[in-house]
């Protein structure tokens, strides 16, 4: 039997925050369907107020799915699928923050991911969510015709993401420092289980069309870029002391906002396996 979960919406385009929830216990399986129910409508879900250890991270990410070690940086000691998500005092740039899908240079990207606070700023560190369904469905039908049959190539050693992780790899780095990860996917791209178009394309990761030359691809991908992450597609979550967000990879974007210099923020992600995207 399922408890009662309260869902509360937090902007129109996507994320609702969950209560009636307690993430450290062992869930029915009748909640846990509730709760992926709410995170295949609304694409990003919250939970506050939760007090989780590593270990019940990982149990409750399981419910869900495979998890994965992050490709690039070790994990937690002791818990290879946890991934720290860090930025210390004396630190300018902050992890992954830029807009971008994880990993879209696997050729099986991930289905989602769970990411708990762990030590916050003061103020600041937030995190924006954008839903890619929605930047699709609000193309011209020119632009989706011409889309179609696009295919974009995702590479793990952009600049402008790679230097947002240059402190960690330095620290724990799991690939050598020239090793490059690369992976075409189709440019729209159709979600698995509810069928909705995604405009499946990001500033982080994908570097020219399949067939195109980066010069030629530039122009349009920078508009797609922009697109994607207008205001009216976007959610904005601050974070508290036991607050855990939950995203569909798939189909949104994140970025953590870089606004709390002086002060350090630790989170532990974890990853859940995904397929290749058609």
């Amino acid at each position: 039997m399922s408890q009662s979960l309260d869902i509360r919406p937090i902007a129109g385009a996507l994320g609702v925050e969950i209560g009636g929830v307690d993430l450290s216990r062992d869930l029915p399986d009748g909640t846990i369907a509730e709760i992926r129910r709410a995170l295949l409508d609304h694409l990003v879900i919250f939970f506050r107020d939760q007090d989780i250890t590593p270990d019940q991270h990982l149990a409750f990410a399981r419910r869900f799915g495979e998890t994965v070690e992050y490709p690039l940086v070790k994990g937690l000691e002791g818990y290879p699928e946890i991934t720290t998500i860090v930025k210390l005092e004396h630190e300018k740039l902050n992890f992954g923050g830029l807009w971008h899908a994880d990993t879209t240079y696997l050729e099986e990207p991930p289905m989602g991911a769970i990411l708990v606070a762990r030590e916050l700023p003061p103020c600041g560190g937030d995190t924006l969510f954008a839903n890619m369904v929605m930047a699709h469905e609000a193309l011209s039908e020119g632009m989706k015709n011409l889309l179609a049959p696009l295919k974009g190539v995702s590479v793990s050693n952009l600049p402008k993401v790679t230097q947002t992780r240059q402190a960690r790899m330095e620290e724990g780095a799991k690939t050598a420092p020239d090793s490059v990860l690369t992976a075409t996917h189709p440019v729209v791209y159709t979600h698995p289980d509810t069928g909705r178009k995604i405009l499946y394309v990001n500033g982080a990761h994908t570097c020219r069309f399949e067939g195109m030359s980066d010069e030629e691809s530039a122009p349009l991908l920078e508009y797609l870029f922009e697109h994607q992450t207008r205001p009216e597609f976007t959610c904005r979550f601050r974070w508290e002391p036991g607050s855990i967000a939950f995203w569909d990879n798939r189909a949104t974007q994140h970025n953590p906002v870089n606004d709390y210099h002086g002060h350090k923020r630790v989170m532990h992600r974890i990853t859940l396996a995904g397929d290749r995207p058609s």
